[in-house]
Protein backbone atom coordinates (compact mmCIF):
# COMPACT_ATOMS: atom_id res chain seq x y z
CA UNK A 1 0.00 0.00 0.00
CA UNK A 2 1.22 2.86 -1.13
CA UNK A 3 1.79 5.84 1.36
CA UNK A 4 -0.76 8.07 -0.17
CA UNK A 5 -3.21 5.36 0.23
CA UNK A 6 -2.04 5.16 3.71
CA UNK A 7 -2.51 8.87 4.20
CA UNK A 8 -5.76 8.32 2.05
CA UNK A 9 -7.24 5.86 4.52
CA UNK A 10 -6.86 7.49 7.87
CA UNK A 11 -7.94 10.50 6.62
CA UNK A 12 -11.52 9.08 6.04
CA UNK A 13 -11.14 6.53 8.59
CA UNK A 14 -10.76 9.46 11.19
CA UNK A 15 -14.22 11.51 9.37
CA UNK A 16 -16.03 8.31 9.10
CA UNK A 17 -15.69 8.16 12.76
CA UNK A 18 -19.30 9.19 13.54
CA UNK A 19 -20.97 6.36 11.75
CA UNK A 20 -20.93 3.36 13.74
CA UNK A 21 -24.84 4.12 14.25
CA UNK A 22 -26.53 5.09 11.16
CA UNK A 23 -29.71 4.87 12.15
CA UNK A 24 -31.83 8.19 12.53
CA UNK A 25 -34.72 8.61 9.42
CA UNK A 26 -34.24 12.11 8.71
CA UNK A 27 -30.51 10.97 6.64
CA UNK A 28 -31.76 9.02 4.62
CA UNK A 29 -33.03 10.87 1.16
CA UNK A 30 -36.28 10.07 -0.38
CA UNK A 31 -36.50 12.90 -2.61
CA UNK A 32 -36.46 13.47 -6.32
CA UNK A 33 -32.85 14.80 -7.11
CA UNK A 34 -33.38 18.72 -7.21
CA UNK A 35 -30.61 19.82 -9.11
CA UNK A 36 -29.82 18.72 -13.66
CA UNK A 37 -32.75 17.17 -15.80
CA UNK A 38 -32.93 13.90 -16.83
CA UNK A 39 -33.24 12.43 -20.45
CA UNK A 40 -32.56 9.25 -22.69
CA UNK A 41 -29.75 8.17 -25.00
CA UNK A 42 -30.17 5.82 -27.88
CA UNK A 43 -27.86 2.55 -26.75
CA UNK A 44 -27.30 -0.51 -28.25
CA UNK A 45 -30.28 -2.57 -26.51
CA UNK A 46 -33.13 0.53 -26.92
CA UNK A 47 -32.84 4.07 -25.30
CA UNK A 48 -30.60 4.48 -21.54
CA UNK A 49 -32.23 7.15 -18.74
CA UNK A 50 -30.01 9.11 -17.36
CA UNK A 51 -29.85 12.13 -14.59
CA UNK A 52 -27.57 15.07 -15.38
CA UNK A 53 -26.62 17.61 -12.52
CA UNK A 54 -25.00 19.67 -14.91
CA UNK A 55 -23.29 21.52 -13.05
CA UNK A 56 -19.38 21.83 -12.54
CA UNK A 57 -16.04 22.05 -14.33
CA UNK A 58 -13.69 19.21 -15.17
CA UNK A 59 -13.86 15.54 -15.94
CA UNK A 60 -17.44 14.55 -14.99
CA UNK A 61 -18.59 11.84 -12.85
CA UNK A 62 -20.69 9.07 -13.72
CA UNK A 63 -22.71 7.42 -11.27
CA UNK A 64 -23.37 3.58 -11.81
CA UNK A 65 -26.02 1.57 -9.49
CA UNK A 66 -26.69 -1.67 -7.29
CA UNK A 67 -28.70 -3.87 -8.73
CA UNK A 68 -31.81 -4.11 -9.02
CA UNK A 69 -32.31 -0.10 -8.28
CA UNK A 70 -31.73 2.76 -10.24
CA UNK A 71 -29.81 5.77 -10.60
CA UNK A 72 -32.67 6.96 -8.12
CA UNK A 73 -29.90 5.63 -5.93
CA UNK A 74 -27.81 8.37 -5.81
CA UNK A 75 -30.26 10.83 -4.89
CA UNK A 76 -28.77 11.59 -1.83
CA UNK A 77 -25.82 12.70 -3.18
CA UNK A 78 -26.80 14.46 -6.45
CA UNK A 79 -26.87 18.08 -4.28
CA UNK A 80 -23.63 17.68 -2.48
CA UNK A 81 -21.93 16.56 -5.55
CA UNK A 82 -23.14 19.80 -7.27
CA UNK A 83 -21.99 22.24 -4.21
CA UNK A 84 -18.94 20.66 -4.57
CA UNK A 85 -18.18 21.37 -8.30
CA UNK A 86 -18.80 17.97 -9.93
CA UNK A 87 -21.10 17.24 -12.72
CA UNK A 88 -22.58 13.66 -12.00
CA UNK A 89 -24.61 11.39 -14.39
CA UNK A 90 -26.11 8.96 -12.47
CA UNK A 91 -27.60 6.44 -15.37
CA UNK A 92 -29.87 3.45 -15.13
CA UNK A 93 -28.85 0.08 -15.92
CA UNK A 94 -30.35 -1.42 -19.33
CA UNK A 95 -33.50 -3.21 -17.82
CA UNK A 96 -33.19 -1.35 -14.58
CA UNK A 97 -35.53 2.18 -13.64
CA UNK A 98 -36.09 3.84 -16.97
CA UNK A 99 -34.18 1.93 -19.46
CA UNK A 100 -34.59 -0.75 -22.09
CA UNK A 101 -33.77 -4.43 -21.07
CA UNK A 102 -31.63 -6.52 -23.10
CA UNK A 103 -33.16 -8.50 -25.41
CA UNK A 104 -31.59 -11.58 -23.80
CA UNK A 105 -30.04 -11.99 -20.17
CA UNK A 106 -27.18 -9.99 -20.03
CA UNK A 107 -23.90 -10.15 -18.54
CA UNK A 108 -22.03 -7.29 -17.09
CA UNK A 109 -20.13 -6.87 -20.09
CA UNK A 110 -22.81 -6.09 -22.42
CA UNK A 111 -23.89 -3.31 -19.90
CA UNK A 112 -20.38 -1.31 -20.67
CA UNK A 113 -21.28 0.31 -23.94
CA UNK A 114 -24.84 1.54 -22.58
CA UNK A 115 -22.65 3.54 -19.97
CA UNK A 116 -20.45 5.56 -23.70
CA UNK A 117 -23.87 5.89 -25.66
CA UNK A 118 -24.61 8.27 -22.30
CA UNK A 119 -21.17 9.83 -22.87
CA UNK A 120 -21.83 10.21 -26.21
CA UNK A 121 -24.96 11.68 -26.36
CA UNK A 122 -23.78 14.28 -24.17
CA UNK A 123 -20.34 15.23 -25.99
CA UNK A 124 -18.25 14.02 -23.36
CA UNK A 125 -15.01 12.54 -23.82
CA UNK A 126 -14.27 11.58 -20.85
CA UNK A 127 -15.40 10.68 -17.36
CA UNK A 128 -14.45 8.99 -14.10
CA UNK A 129 -16.45 5.81 -13.59
CA UNK A 130 -17.85 5.18 -9.82
CA UNK A 131 -19.63 2.08 -9.34
CA UNK A 132 -21.54 0.64 -6.19
CA UNK A 133 -22.05 -3.17 -5.68
CA UNK A 134 -22.81 -4.23 -9.38
CA UNK A 135 -22.58 -0.67 -10.40
CA UNK A 136 -18.46 -1.58 -9.23
CA UNK A 137 -18.28 -4.70 -12.02
CA UNK A 138 -19.89 -2.03 -14.80
CA UNK A 139 -17.46 0.47 -13.71
CA UNK A 140 -14.57 -1.90 -13.93
CA UNK A 141 -16.04 -3.18 -17.00
CA UNK A 142 -16.20 0.46 -18.87
CA UNK A 143 -12.50 1.10 -18.24
CA UNK A 144 -11.44 -2.12 -19.88
CA UNK A 145 -13.63 -2.36 -22.47
CA UNK A 146 -13.31 1.70 -23.00
CA UNK A 147 -9.71 2.85 -21.43
CA UNK A 148 -9.59 6.09 -23.34
CA UNK A 149 -13.14 7.01 -22.33
CA UNK A 150 -12.69 6.99 -18.35
CA UNK A 151 -9.99 9.00 -16.08
CA UNK A 152 -10.19 7.20 -12.75
CA UNK A 153 -12.70 4.67 -11.03
CA UNK A 154 -14.24 4.21 -8.15
CA UNK A 155 -15.51 0.31 -6.59
CA UNK A 156 -17.80 0.91 -3.54
CA UNK A 157 -17.57 -2.71 -2.78
CA UNK A 158 -16.42 -4.83 -5.23
CA UNK A 159 -17.11 -8.77 -5.67
CA UNK A 160 -14.05 -10.59 -6.47
CA UNK A 161 -15.94 -14.10 -5.47
CA UNK A 162 -14.25 -17.80 -6.02
CA UNK A 163 -16.49 -20.58 -7.55
CA UNK A 164 -17.52 -22.24 -4.93
CA UNK A 165 -18.74 -18.75 -3.58
CA UNK A 166 -19.90 -18.47 -6.86
CA UNK A 167 -22.23 -21.40 -6.93
CA UNK A 168 -23.99 -21.22 -3.15
CA UNK A 169 -25.16 -17.45 -4.54
CA UNK A 170 -26.51 -18.47 -7.76
CA UNK A 171 -28.15 -21.76 -6.21
CA UNK A 172 -29.36 -18.76 -3.84
CA UNK A 173 -30.32 -16.51 -6.68
CA UNK A 174 -32.44 -19.53 -8.23
CA UNK A 175 -34.48 -20.14 -5.42
CA UNK A 176 -34.90 -16.44 -4.49
CA UNK A 177 -34.98 -14.49 -7.06
CA UNK A 178 -35.31 -16.32 -10.63
CA UNK A 179 -38.05 -18.54 -9.09
CA UNK A 180 -39.24 -15.52 -7.13
CA UNK A 181 -43.41 -16.31 -6.72
CA UNK A 182 -46.03 -13.22 -7.35
CA UNK A 183 -48.92 -14.06 -5.55
CA UNK A 184 -52.53 -12.95 -5.69
CA UNK A 185 -52.57 -11.53 -2.54
CA UNK A 186 -49.74 -9.05 -2.70
CA UNK A 187 -48.14 -10.74 0.09
CA UNK A 188 -45.49 -11.24 -1.97
CA UNK A 189 -44.43 -7.61 -2.09
CA UNK A 190 -44.97 -6.80 2.24
CA UNK A 191 -41.69 -10.04 2.25
CA UNK A 192 -39.78 -8.61 -0.17
CA UNK A 193 -40.18 -5.52 1.77
CA UNK A 194 -39.32 -6.96 5.40
CA UNK A 195 -36.33 -8.80 3.61
CA UNK A 196 -34.84 -5.46 2.30
CA UNK A 197 -35.61 -3.74 5.80
CA UNK A 198 -33.41 -6.12 7.53
CA UNK A 199 -30.45 -5.71 5.11
CA UNK A 200 -30.63 -2.11 6.08
CA UNK A 201 -30.79 -2.52 9.78
CA UNK A 202 -32.42 -0.94 12.48
CA UNK A 203 -33.85 2.26 11.62
CA UNK A 204 -34.75 1.49 8.08
CA UNK A 205 -37.15 4.86 7.24
CA UNK A 206 -40.27 2.95 6.06
CA UNK A 207 -40.42 5.51 2.81
CA UNK A 208 -36.96 4.32 1.78
CA UNK A 209 -37.24 0.92 1.52
CA UNK A 210 -40.43 1.06 -0.11
CA UNK A 211 -38.75 3.41 -2.79
CA UNK A 212 -36.20 0.72 -2.83
CA UNK A 213 -39.03 -1.90 -3.45
CA UNK A 214 -40.53 -0.09 -6.25
CA UNK A 215 -37.11 0.13 -7.84
CA UNK A 216 -36.72 -3.28 -7.88
CA UNK A 217 -39.96 -3.78 -9.82
CA UNK A 218 -40.00 -1.30 -12.00
CA UNK A 219 -37.62 -2.09 -14.22
CA UNK A 220 -38.50 -3.32 -18.09
CA UNK A 221 -36.58 -6.45 -17.59
CA UNK A 222 -36.54 -8.78 -15.24
CA UNK A 223 -34.90 -7.89 -11.73
CA UNK A 224 -32.94 -11.28 -11.26
CA UNK A 225 -31.12 -10.02 -14.30
CA UNK A 226 -28.62 -7.86 -12.31
CA UNK A 227 -27.78 -10.03 -9.93
CA UNK A 228 -27.50 -13.00 -12.23
CA UNK A 229 -25.02 -10.95 -14.03
CA UNK A 230 -23.13 -9.82 -10.94
CA UNK A 231 -22.59 -13.22 -9.85
CA UNK A 232 -21.45 -14.35 -13.01
CA UNK A 233 -18.70 -12.14 -13.19
CA UNK A 234 -15.30 -12.85 -12.74
CA UNK A 235 -14.39 -9.46 -10.92
CA UNK A 236 -10.96 -11.16 -9.77
CA UNK A 237 -9.78 -11.60 -12.79
CA UNK A 238 -10.61 -8.06 -14.30
CA UNK A 239 -9.66 -6.09 -11.21
CA UNK A 240 -5.90 -7.83 -12.13
CA UNK A 241 -6.09 -6.31 -15.67
CA UNK A 242 -7.28 -2.93 -14.45
CA UNK A 243 -4.91 -0.30 -15.66
CA UNK A 244 -6.76 3.09 -14.48
CA UNK A 245 -6.20 4.88 -11.38
CA UNK A 246 -8.67 3.54 -8.77
CA UNK A 247 -10.18 3.88 -5.69
CA UNK A 248 -11.37 0.36 -3.06
CA UNK A 249 -14.17 2.19 -1.14
CA UNK A 250 -15.75 0.38 1.62
CA UNK A 251 -17.44 0.32 4.87
CA UNK A 252 -17.63 -2.09 7.38
CA UNK A 253 -21.08 -2.83 8.01
CA UNK A 254 -21.53 -3.95 4.20
CA UNK A 255 -22.05 -7.35 3.84
CA UNK A 256 -19.64 -7.32 0.81
CA UNK A 257 -16.77 -5.68 3.04
CA UNK A 258 -14.49 -9.22 3.17
CA UNK A 259 -14.81 -9.03 -0.75
CA UNK A 260 -13.41 -5.12 -0.76
CA UNK A 261 -10.44 -6.61 1.62
CA UNK A 262 -9.84 -9.34 -1.02
CA UNK A 263 -10.05 -6.97 -3.69
CA UNK A 264 -7.50 -4.77 -1.26
CA UNK A 265 -5.27 -8.01 -1.27
CA UNK A 266 -5.24 -8.40 -5.41
CA UNK A 267 -4.76 -4.60 -6.16
CA UNK A 268 -2.45 -3.17 -3.20
CA UNK A 269 -1.24 -0.31 -5.24
CA UNK A 270 -5.11 0.93 -5.20
CA UNK A 271 -6.29 3.37 -3.51
CA UNK A 272 -8.03 2.56 -0.06
CA UNK A 273 -10.56 4.00 1.94
CA UNK A 274 -13.41 2.54 4.67
CA UNK A 275 -16.06 4.26 6.59
CA UNK A 276 -17.18 2.85 9.88
CA UNK A 277 -20.81 0.76 9.81
CA UNK A 278 -23.61 1.35 7.87
CA UNK A 279 -24.39 -1.47 5.72
CA UNK A 280 -24.80 -1.99 1.93
CA UNK A 281 -27.39 1.18 1.79
CA UNK A 282 -24.35 3.28 2.50
CA UNK A 283 -24.97 5.97 0.19
CA UNK A 284 -28.08 6.71 1.73
CA UNK A 285 -26.69 6.59 5.52
CA UNK A 286 -23.60 8.67 4.94
CA UNK A 287 -23.60 10.91 2.57
CA UNK A 288 -21.59 13.41 2.94
CA UNK A 289 -18.78 11.00 4.17
CA UNK A 290 -19.05 8.89 0.93
CA UNK A 291 -18.85 11.89 -1.41
CA UNK A 292 -16.18 13.45 0.62
CA UNK A 293 -14.00 9.95 -0.06
CA UNK A 294 -15.16 10.08 -3.88
CA UNK A 295 -14.46 13.47 -4.33
CA UNK A 296 -10.96 14.00 -2.58
CA UNK A 297 -9.75 10.63 -5.02
CA UNK A 298 -11.15 12.17 -8.06
CA UNK A 299 -9.40 15.50 -7.71
CA UNK A 300 -6.26 14.37 -6.04
CA UNK A 301 -3.61 14.42 -8.84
Amino acid sequence: MSMASRRSLLRYLGAAAGLSVLGSASSFANVPAAVGERGYAKGPYGLVHYHDTQTGAGVPMVLLHQAPMSHRQFNSVYGLLSARGVRAIGIDTPGFGMSDPTPFVPQVSDWASSVIAVLDYLKIPRADMVGHHTGSLIATEVSLQFPKRVRKVVLNGPFPINESERKLFLDDLQKSEVDFEYRADGSHLAESFVKRSQFFGPGADPRHITRMQVEKFQGFGPFWYGHNAAYRYDHASTLRRMTHPALILTNTGDMAYPMAQRARQLRPDMDYVELLGGNVDIVDQAPEAWVEAVVAFTRRD
